[in-house]
């Protein structure tokens, strides 16, 4: 058989394109990614196991293997599986924690408790994810409530792409938040691969 050496990124569809980048860019030559679907989000329940069967399937084919997700509202249940399966992931609640840096989402949260987050990923599919996904689109007049105690959209920003800066500035009249950008590149993701392979990060 076959055997694909190198390490293995384990990611969540939504973060694809941006992990995909953060090695191309770096030039990790034998860094190797496959994502699950983003849509896992949805039942959160689903991702350990999900996970697992990615590492088991996988194993054999790589040297090591890295899990790019947070808990990702998975209560812990993502962290037991790790541990069963001998696979260490990059921790934090969720990925905006990442992108933004700990201390930063803290802050950040610390002063404006009402921040609404958006990705490169949510802003390009803020149609069908959010306003869909939570009905809006059959009932704007619940828009309102549903934000009324939100006060900002926070825009972590991979890219300096204006096209996708007008979504998510176009998503902040929507829902009626005050817009920011924050530009973060690959955040703590980069750090935590680079520090794990002992490898150089490009700038």
């Amino acid at each position: 058989m076959n055997t694909e050496k190198g390490t293995l990124l384990i990611c969540c569809g939504a973060i694809a394109r941006e992990i995909v980048t953060m090695v191309e860019h770096n030039g990790w030559d034998t860094m190797h990614v496959q994502c699950l679907p983003a849509h896992l989000h949805s039942t959160p329940r689903e991702i350990p196991e999900a996970i697992r069967e990615k590492i088991r399937t996988s194993r054999d084919q790589f040297d090591d293997i890295l899990v790019l997700y947070s808990d990702c509202g998975t209560g812990g249940q993502l962290d037991k599986v790790l541990r069963e399966e001998g696979v260490e992931r990059i921790g934090g609640s969720h990925c905006y924690e990442i992108f933004a840096g700990r201390d930063e989402f803290a802050k950040m949260m610390e002063n404006e408790p009402g921040s609404f987050f958006l990705t490169s990923f949510l802003a390009r599919n803020f149609e069908r994810l959010v306003l869909k996904g939570l009905g809006l689109d059959r009932r704007p007049e619940m828009t309102a409530r549903i934000f009324q105690n939100y006060t900002r959209l926070v825009y972590l920003a991979h890219t300096d792409d204006p096209k996708i800066t007008e979504l998510a500035q176009q998503a902040a009249e929507t829902l009626g938040l005050r817009f920011e950008m924050r530009l973060v590149g690959s955040g703590g993701f980069q750090e935590f691969v680079a520090a794990h392979c002992n490898t150089d990060v490009r700038q």
